[in-house]
């Protein structure tokens, strides 16, 4: 980030020179507009606007009693909640998926997810790497590689924007990391404050209108300017920034008031309250999620729920299923509707399975010897699910999928190629998901 320091003085149109000077720097969580500068340029002609929505479901999603149900196993392992057919033979989920069981014909399930650790935050979810891998080096999370290898798809808008709510256990909100690609390319967050990061403080929208007159103030103060090297880049900067400022793409696309009532409808009424340390069930997040994929965002991340079942409290896991099931169904839907699904890839996931067996509470506790993903899109072979856990759901007996080929899938649907490494700031070759390709059934 760049902010132009100077003395405090009054123009006539009554911005202080300080304050006019912070407009070249604007932050959007982390937002740097040189790094976008250069992330864009080096990244050439992008012809095609493929994206990922990521669904991150906090604390641990129980598999067993979702979408690996064990209806033949003794019942302090097969739960109360009995398995229903879907509209593909042989596949079946729990009863409180509906929606997703009469149109299992657009997702995918993977039942035999590997690769956790027992670890409550995000970053897995994010980038493939837990915190344990991360303690030198910041592996970065995917939207942060897409900002840098593909940039924006329109100027105005950030390829990567994160609505991951801010919640008490602060891991589950951990950002998408940037890694040594730089903060230029970390995710836009206007979530929490929601629109204080979508602003400038102190100064308004209608007293930047006339670029010109900005542009010439900039003048005025090059001789306050340290000549360091970023001079020569003020221009560029600061037009881009009010580009950006000026631009109402992002809010609107953020503002859902503005969609049509029987698609709201559609998506659902979340609801505000958090679920124990983590999110609340958010409906919204996923209508925000496709209208900031139609601006021109690249990555949207977004978090649902609380998902940490040590004790069968309110909600249950078969409400929270119903309500996840409405959301992410509509998404899809929608994502159809509108021809959007080949282009989309949406995936949902979370911290680790939970224990095949009940504990005294009557809950499942923390299981990360295996998991289960959903994903859905992106010109994907949908209506199958790929791997099987044993009889009690304790481990991947077939066909093992780790946490990384489902990222290698998803490069691969954004267009990257993972066989070119990026070159970090050493000068050193780094593969993004080194050892793990695309996983065939769905390329």
């Amino acid at each position: 980030m760049i902010t132009l320091l100077g003395e405090r003085q009054r123009f006539c149109d009554g911005l202080s020179r300080r304050n006019f000077l912070k407009i070249g720097a604007l932050a959007l969580g982390g937002l740097s507009l040189p790094e976008i500068l250069r992330a864009e340029e080096a990244s050439g002609v992008r012809n095609n606007h493929k994206a990922v929505i990521m669904v991150y479901l906090p604390g641990g999603p129980p598999h067993l009693d979702m979408v690996d149900l064990k209806p033949d196993a003794p019942s302090e392992i097969r739960g109360p909640y009995r398995p229903v057919e879907t509209n593909v033979s042989g596949i079946q989920i729990s009863e409180h998926m509906p929606r997703m069981a009469r149109m299992m014909d657009r997702f995918v399930i993977i039942r035999s997810l590997v690769g956790m650790r027992d670890e409550h935050a995000s970053d897995t979810w994010l980038s493939g790497y837990p915190i344990g891998e991360n303690r030198n080096r910041f592996h970065p999370s995917l939207g942060a590689v897409v900002s840098r290898l593909q940039g924006p798809v329109d100027p105005t808008v950030p390829p990567f924007v994160e609505l991951i709510p801010r919640t008490q256990h602060q891991p589950y909100s951990n950002p998408g990391h940037p890694g040594f690609l730089g903060l230029g390319h970390s995710s836009v967050r206007p979530t929490g404050e929601l629109m204080a990061d979508m602003t400038l403080k102190e100064i308004t929208l209608p007293r930047i209108t006339h670029r010109r007159r900005l542009l010439e103030t900039m003048d005025a103060v090059r001789r306050d300017v340290d000549r360091s090297g970023i001079l020569g880049q003020v221009d560029r900067i600061t037009q881009r920034a009010l580009d950006l400022l000026m631009s109402d793409k992002l809010v609107k696309a953020l503002d859902i008031e503005k969609e049509d009532p029987k698609i709201r409808e559609l998506y659902g009424q979340g609801s505000p309250q958090p679920i124990t340390d983590a999110g609340p069930n958010w409906n919204e997040q996923f209508l925000m999620a496709r209208r900031l994929v139609q601006a021109g965002v690249r990555c949207v991340t977004l978090g649902f729920g609380g998902w940490d079942y040590h004790s069968f409290w309110n909600p249950k896991p078969g409400e929270q299923s119903q309500r996840l099931d409405q959301a992410l169904c509509a998404l899809v839907t929608d994502l159809v509707r509108l021809g959007m699904d080949r282009d989309v890839t949406v995936v949902c996931w979370g911290d680790f399975g939970r224990t095949p067996r009940f504990n005294a509470d009557g809950g499942r506790d923390h299981w990360p010897q295996v998991g289960f993903c959903i994903l859905a899109g992106g010109g994907m072979r949908t209506g199958q699910v790929i791997g099987k856990t044993n009889k009690f759901g304790e481990y991947a007996d077939e066909r093992p999928i780790h946490v990384r080929d489902v990222f290698a899938t998803l490069y691969h649907n954004l267009g990257i190629d993972l066989s070119r490494p990026i070159i970090t700031p050493e000068n050193r070759p780094y593969w993004l998901v080194q050892g793990h390709e695309p996983i065939p059934e769905l390329v």
